[in-house]
């Protein structure tokens, strides 16, 4: 399958860059996981639900109308379903600043099917990376029990399923997710006893002028809460979970200016779901593997969004979390940009200035977000020894500990060779904050061949990605297993 741009993520991002390049006639395909265009952010109800008004459950719904109905009258073609697990340099070609006439720079590989066993292989002279985040999770005693959710999982049940995850919930962590999966909840009929946010009341006030372009859009949120009674909790953390086979209830306590837990501050509050979420990290598998610079845990771009690698952009939230406002305008930038590099032009920068500068305004904007809402400095404390810290490998805090204190561990790949923290289905993704927290050291990209599990039968197949574009009935003969 031979395509001029290949684009990795049908969210924000993914969606304003393929309508901007296709707008000035680049051949594009977007590929994405899912069934259907919008990810997290955009995430619609299933056909077969019958919402009648699916509107009620987003804001910025007439965005994403016009997104979507952008789409159905492009030429853009859409792959749904399709499962990106690597994005390969073809060593011939020399990407879109200079392209080979012999074949494409790179090859992004996916699988589809029931099974995700069945691989394609898209030829693409660009690539743009807009694959999104995912959530921050920090472990403390409790939080494996049932009833026990991420804030982001909680409004993906009731985005895409119409469900939700309890009748009486706390909603606690820190960041701008908790205000819109409170009011949802509420909205939907589920008591919200409390909304519990970690960050400091004084922080937010001294950082007013930052955030003051999206105070209308939280006194909205506050209404919301007001009209449904939930009691707001600033400066407070949830600390332990409690339940025999479920959760039962929560202990909220009060935090000092430090960020450590006040002693006799604990309240415990009777609940059937915590919604409980720490912010969001970037995913960055697929930029690791092909090289591209990542500072921190974002890939880093220039003003064009585009990566150091020649013919790969990125832009959403692997480039920062940031939110679906910042994703369209980083996704616009770089469609334009693709578009001019692929029709050996230089790119005007006036032709995206306004999106240059909400850009701009959106960066700091959440740059003071993220200097604000950040996880209690002391949660670590929080944290008992009998703690499990990786679910996939049944790691708890107290062998971590150990590996560090008593074995000299001080990296994640260390405590990771000497626990099997990281080792399990996630490969780290999920507790790798939680073991570098407890490590005492950086949480650092780990570079992965594959960006989630393969076949071993595809594995044997992708020498010749070019026979991969589709599979027959007599391909599936070979033995496949989990890598």
């Amino acid at each position: 399958m031979r395509t001029e741009l290949a684009v990795v993520g049908a969210g924000p991002a993914g969606l304003a860059a393929s309508l901007a390049a296709a707008a000035r006639g680049v051949h594009v395909t977007l590929i994405d996981a899912a069934e259907d265009a919008g990810g997290q952010f955009y995430r619609q109800p299933a056909a077969g639900l019958g919402a009648r008004r699916p509107r009620a459950l987003h804001h910025q719904w007439r965005t994403w109308e016009r997104l979507r109905d952008g789409l159905a009258a492009s030429t853009v073609r859409h792959l749904t379903g399709h499962h990106v697990w690597c994005v390969e340099r073809n060593s011939a070609s020399s990407g879109a600043s200079g392209r080979s006439e012999r074949s494409a720079a790179f090859g992004v590989h996916a699988l589809l099917g029931r099974f995700q066993d069945e691989p394609v292989t898209v030829h693409a002279d660009a690539v743009l990376l807009a694959t999104g985040g995912y959530e921050k999770v920090l472990p403390f005693p409790g939080w494996t029990l049932p009833g026990v959710v991420t804030a982001g999982g909680a409004q993906a049940m009731l985005k895409g399923g119409l469900v939700v995850p309890g009748r009486t919930a706390v909603v606690a962590g820190t960041g701008p997710l908790l205000l819109p999966v409170a009011t949802g909840l509420a909205a939907a009929g589920v008591q919200v006893a409390a909304l519990v946010e970690s960050a400091d009341p004084k922080g937010l006030v001294r950082r007013l002028p930052a955030l003051a372009a999206k105070l209308p859009e939280a006194a909205g949120y506050a209404a919301r809460l007001l009209r449904h009674r939930v009691p707001f909790m600033a400066g407070h953390t949830v600390v332990e979970a409690h339940g025999e086979d479920r959760l039962e209830a929560v202990t909220v306590a009060a935090l000092d200016p430090a960020g450590r837990v006040r002693p006799g501050t604990g309240r415990r509050i009777p609940c059937d779901t915590l919604a409980v979420g720490h912010g969001m990290l970037p995913h960055t598998d697929l930029a690791e593997t092909l090289g591209c610079r990542v500072d921190g845990v974002n890939v880093q771009v220039d003003d064009e969004q585009r990566t150091d690698v020649p013919g790969v952009w990125a832009a959403g939230e692997t480039t920062g979390i940031g939110g679906a406002a910042l994703a369209l305008a980083e996704g616009h930038i770089a469609g334009r940009s693709i578009a001019a590099r692929l029709q050996g032009t230089a790119p005007d920068p006036r032709e995206w200035a306004a999106a240059a500068s909400s850009r701009t305004r959106l960066r700091q904007f959440f740059a003071a977000v993220d200097s604000v809402c950040a996880p209690p400095a002391h949660w670590i404390e929080q944290v008992t020894d009998d703690t499990v810290v990786c679910r996939c490998e049944e790691v708890r805090a107290g062998t971590v500990r150990e590996a560090v204190h008593g074995l000299g561990a001080g990296d994640l790949r260390t405590v990771k060779l000497l626990t099997r923290a990281g080792m399990g289905w996630c490969q780290g993704r999920v507790c790798g904050p939680a073991v570098a927290g407890l490590a005492g050291c950086d949480l650092t990209p780990t570079r992965r061949p594959f960006a989630r599990p393969v076949p071993l039968g595809v594995l044997a197949r992708t020498d010749h990605p070019a026979e991969a574009d589709h599979t027959t009935e007599a391909d599936h003969t070979t033995e496949e297993g989990p890598s």
